[in-house]
């Protein structure tokens, strides 16, 4: 297979791709498969450091804000929106794939819209509740629509073109054994452990909470462990943080603060509750462990699509939302004490996650590829 894959901008619209990307070679080792993306988003590190090649587009998203500097802003993505299309339609005329897949972001735009102008087949990948603008405006052209929660074939238009797949998932997550990672970690039967993270960068506003929620939990005491991710910019302050409000995190070995979670498969398998923001890659992770949660969507995203994700669990039975703005060291704590007391509700929430696990997602999509190249052959 000749596989072109385009998606930038965050984890999780690289990830997925790059998941593909690892089903495809596996299954036919001698695919060619290269991504488009921007030299400034997440896919310029993570892509080379997988081993695939990756063209450069030149495009900027929208701004929102109605101000000269940002009406100025919007006239220059534009601008680059065209020449983008031009630029791909290059790329793509070299390359000669057999399909572009496109799994989301503004750098997607441009190739999966060349490419639809030069007839090659398109699938689109959204994995997201809400679809992005991207989904949206190609859909209609596109050879397939993938997508993730049963909620967003409505919100396209239950176009025919659409097929749910779930959205792709670590292979580590779906090896991961609940049994060995709490055996790994010491816990015993009646032990309950919380971890907690907001993505690889963190969250200003939340860390700022989650140090006050750590402080009540050490000077309450608490029946659970609970291990917090703080992401490379709280680490340098969180610590320090905790310590003003009179609490010495060494004095108390239930909770524990760490920069990064390396070993996050096993860490998520052992846990009984996990807190989090509402990422596709995420929800998708804690479905296929069917873990219960608590999400506090991010509010900076487009669209406001993470609460979107959120409450789609929620209303599954899943998961408990509580909204960033509002929430405080108090609210979250008590959440948390709420759901881990209550054994019943945590069985209950992880036969829901678990229900709506995609664990072959890979190959849901990979043969959605297959079929779209074979009717253009």
């Amino acid at each position: 297979m000749n596989l072109y894959i385009t998606g930038g901008g965050t984890g999780g619209h690289v990830t997925p791709g790059l998941a593909i990307a690892r089903y495809v070679i596996e299954h036919e080792p001698g695919s060619i498969i290269r991504f488009a993306g921007t030299k400034k988003g997440i896919e310029s590190r993570l892509v080379p450091r997988e081993g695939y090649p990756l063209d450069q587009i030149d495009i900027i998203g929208l701004s929102r804000k109605m101000t000269p500097q940002g009406l100025a802003h919007n006239a220059k993505a534009a601008y680059l929106t065209v020449t983008a299309v031009h630029r791909a339609k290059k790329l793509l005329r070299a390359a000669k794939p057999d399909c572009v897949l496109g799994c989301g972001g503004y750098v997607s735009f441009p190739v999966v819209k060349a490419a639809q102008q030069l007839g090659i087949p398109t699938v689109l990948l959204e994995v997201n509740a809400l679809p992005g603008k991207v989904t949206q405006q190609l859909a209609a052209k596109a050879d397939r629509v993938l997508i993730c929660f049963e909620q967003t074939r409505a919100l396209l238009g239950n176009r025919e073109n659409i097929r749910m797949t779930g959205a792709p998932v670590r292979p580590e997550i779906l090896e991961a054994d609940r049994k060995k990672a709490r055996a790994r970690y010491r816990l015993g039967d009646r032990d309950k452990l919380v971890i907690s993270f907001w993505g690889s960068m963190g969250a200003l506003y939340m860390n700022r909470h989650m140090a006050g929620m750590l402080a009540l939990e050490a000077r309450e005491g608490t029946t659970f462990r609970h291990i917090h991710a703080t992401g490379a910019a709280a680490a340098k302050w969180m610590p320090e943080a905790i310590e003003k409000q009179g609490i010495t995190l060494s004095e108390h070995p239930n909770l524990e603060l760490t920069e990064y979670i390396y070993d996050m498969a096993d860490r998520m398998a052992a846990a009984d509750l996990v807190i989090c923001r509402a990422g596709a890659a995420t929800i998708g992770e804690l479905c296929a462990l069917g873990r219960p949660s608590i999400m506090v969507p991010s509010p900076y995203v487009a669209e406001n699509h993470q609460e979107k994700n959120a409450r789609a669990l929620e209303t599954a039975g899943a998961c408990t939302v509580l909204l960033e703005p509002g929430c405080t060291p108090e609210q979250l704590l008590a959440a948390t004490r709420e759901l881990i007391s209550d054994d019943e509700r945590l069985a209950s929430m992880r036969r829901a996650a678990a229900a709506l696990a995609a664990p072959d997602a890979d190959g849901a999509i990979y043969a959605q590829l297959r079929e779209v190249i074979a009717q253009h052959s």
